[in-house]
């Protein structure tokens, strides 16, 4: 980025950047980094001890050890975004995994934990621009040895689904998996539980979107007529879940779904009034830190509320938002592996900070379907 930039420097446990004008928190780079970091943010330090106790962190440093991509000092940031139903287990029903659990994971997943949401955000020096990555669960990757709950040690191996990493190895045999195949290290990781983000729907009084066309999803419990509907957060739940009746019905469209209400999301956030309504401000951030699982680095509300300040930019329109570059896997139709040329475009631009170029995806499935224009 050439644009010079002054300001304080709200970067928590990460690489040192270039300081930046502090601006209020408005939005983070995606939906569960959006309503859990920046909202619940802004209210913390009224409540420092209450929401101190609701957060839950996962210590990456101890559990991966030295054998991580190196730390690139450009002033870039990477984060790790999940979305599971770790916490029990109870939104399993919104169009979820197919399939029965694995045997679960360390790092606040127990046995029914399961995450078929995962993004990678690159912020970029400055923080006034980001890139969202979207990984399909079904995507077959090579996953690496990780600990399981009982301390013994999966050997991982070629052909395994994504989204197996967090079942069976929580946070960390997540992040292990994205770091190895992408190379770049994750500053830090952002688990938000689907429970959780309902209630977070509901603290913001709801979010707007209008349906080009109808969407009627038995697996999501979901019914809504063409127009413009207020979701709740139950009703935002399964249209994020939403897979078979969208699209071609996979998870590539499920993605673009979810790319499509994010930017709602945010566009929303921006004019609701949070910031003159305290008592809803306080409600949503005591909502938001019991949903969240986050890196150790930003367990606490003082590093919690820096990073989501150095985020404070970040708007809809500074997103660049694709889904890894994948293609039909020839042995499994259900399942898609990674176009290698343009996976590692995508990667190589992002340990560079700089924009992800459009031939990365021109051959790729995960953004030619039309899902992600049946919202707006």
């Amino acid at each position: 980025m050439s644009e010079d930039r002054t300001g304080p420097d709200h970067r928590a446990g990460g690489r040192r950047r270039k300081p930046q004008k502090r601006r209020r928190a408005v939005a983070v780079a995606a939906w569960t980094a959006a309503g859990v970091v920046v909202l619940g943010g802004a209210g913390l330090g009224y409540f420092y001890v209450k929401f101190n106790g609701n957060l839950k962190s996962v210590d990456l440093d101890a559990a991966l050890g030295k054998d991580r991509p190196a730390d690139v000092d450009n002033g870039s940031l990477d984060i790790l975004v999940l979305g599971s139903d770790s916490r029990g287990g109870a939104n399993a029903e919104y169009g979820g995994d197919d399939g029965p659990p694995g045997p679960g994971g360390p790092g606040g997943a127990p046995s029914s934990a399961r995450s078929d949401t995962a993004m990678i955000v690159h912020v970029y020096e400055g923080h006034e621009k980001a890139s969202v990555v979207s990984i399909p669960r079904d995507t077959l990757v090579t996953r690496p040895s990780c600990k399981t709950p009982s301390g013994k040690t999966d050997a991982g191996g070629p052909r395994r689904m994504f989204n197996e990493s967090f079942t069976v190895g929580g946070a960390p045999c997540a992040v292990k998996t994205v770091e190895q195949m992408s190379g770049i290290r994750m500053d830090h990781y952002i688990e938000v539980d689907f429970t959780g983000f309902k209630e977070i729907i509901d603290k913001l009084g709801g979010v707007e979107v209008t349906t080009v066309k109808p969407i009627k999803d038995g697996a999501s419990h979901l019914d809504l007529p063409a127009g413009t509907h207020r979701l709740n957060g139950e009703q935002a739940l399964g249209l994020v879940r939403t897979r078979k009746s969208v699209g071609d019905g996979s998870d590539l469209g499920r993605i673009q779904l979810q790319q499509a209400f994010i930017k709602a999301l945010l566009k929303q956030v921006k004019g609701i009034g949070l910031f003159d309504n305290p008592k809803r401000l306080l409600d949503l951030a005591d909502t938001a830190t019991k949903a969240v699982t986050t890196d150790s680095k930003l367990g606490d509300v003082k590093s919690l509320m820096g990073f989501a300040s150095g985020l404070s930019g970040i708007d809809s329109q500074d997103m660049q938002m694709i889904t890894l570059p994948v293609a039909g896997d020839t042995r499994d139709p259900n399942r898609v592996v990674p176009l290698q040329k343009e996976s590692a475009l995508v990667w190589e631009a992002l340990r560079a900070d700089r924009p992800i170029p459009a031939e990365a995806t021109e051959k790729s499935a995960g953004d030619k379907g039309t899902a992600g224009s049946v919202i707006r």
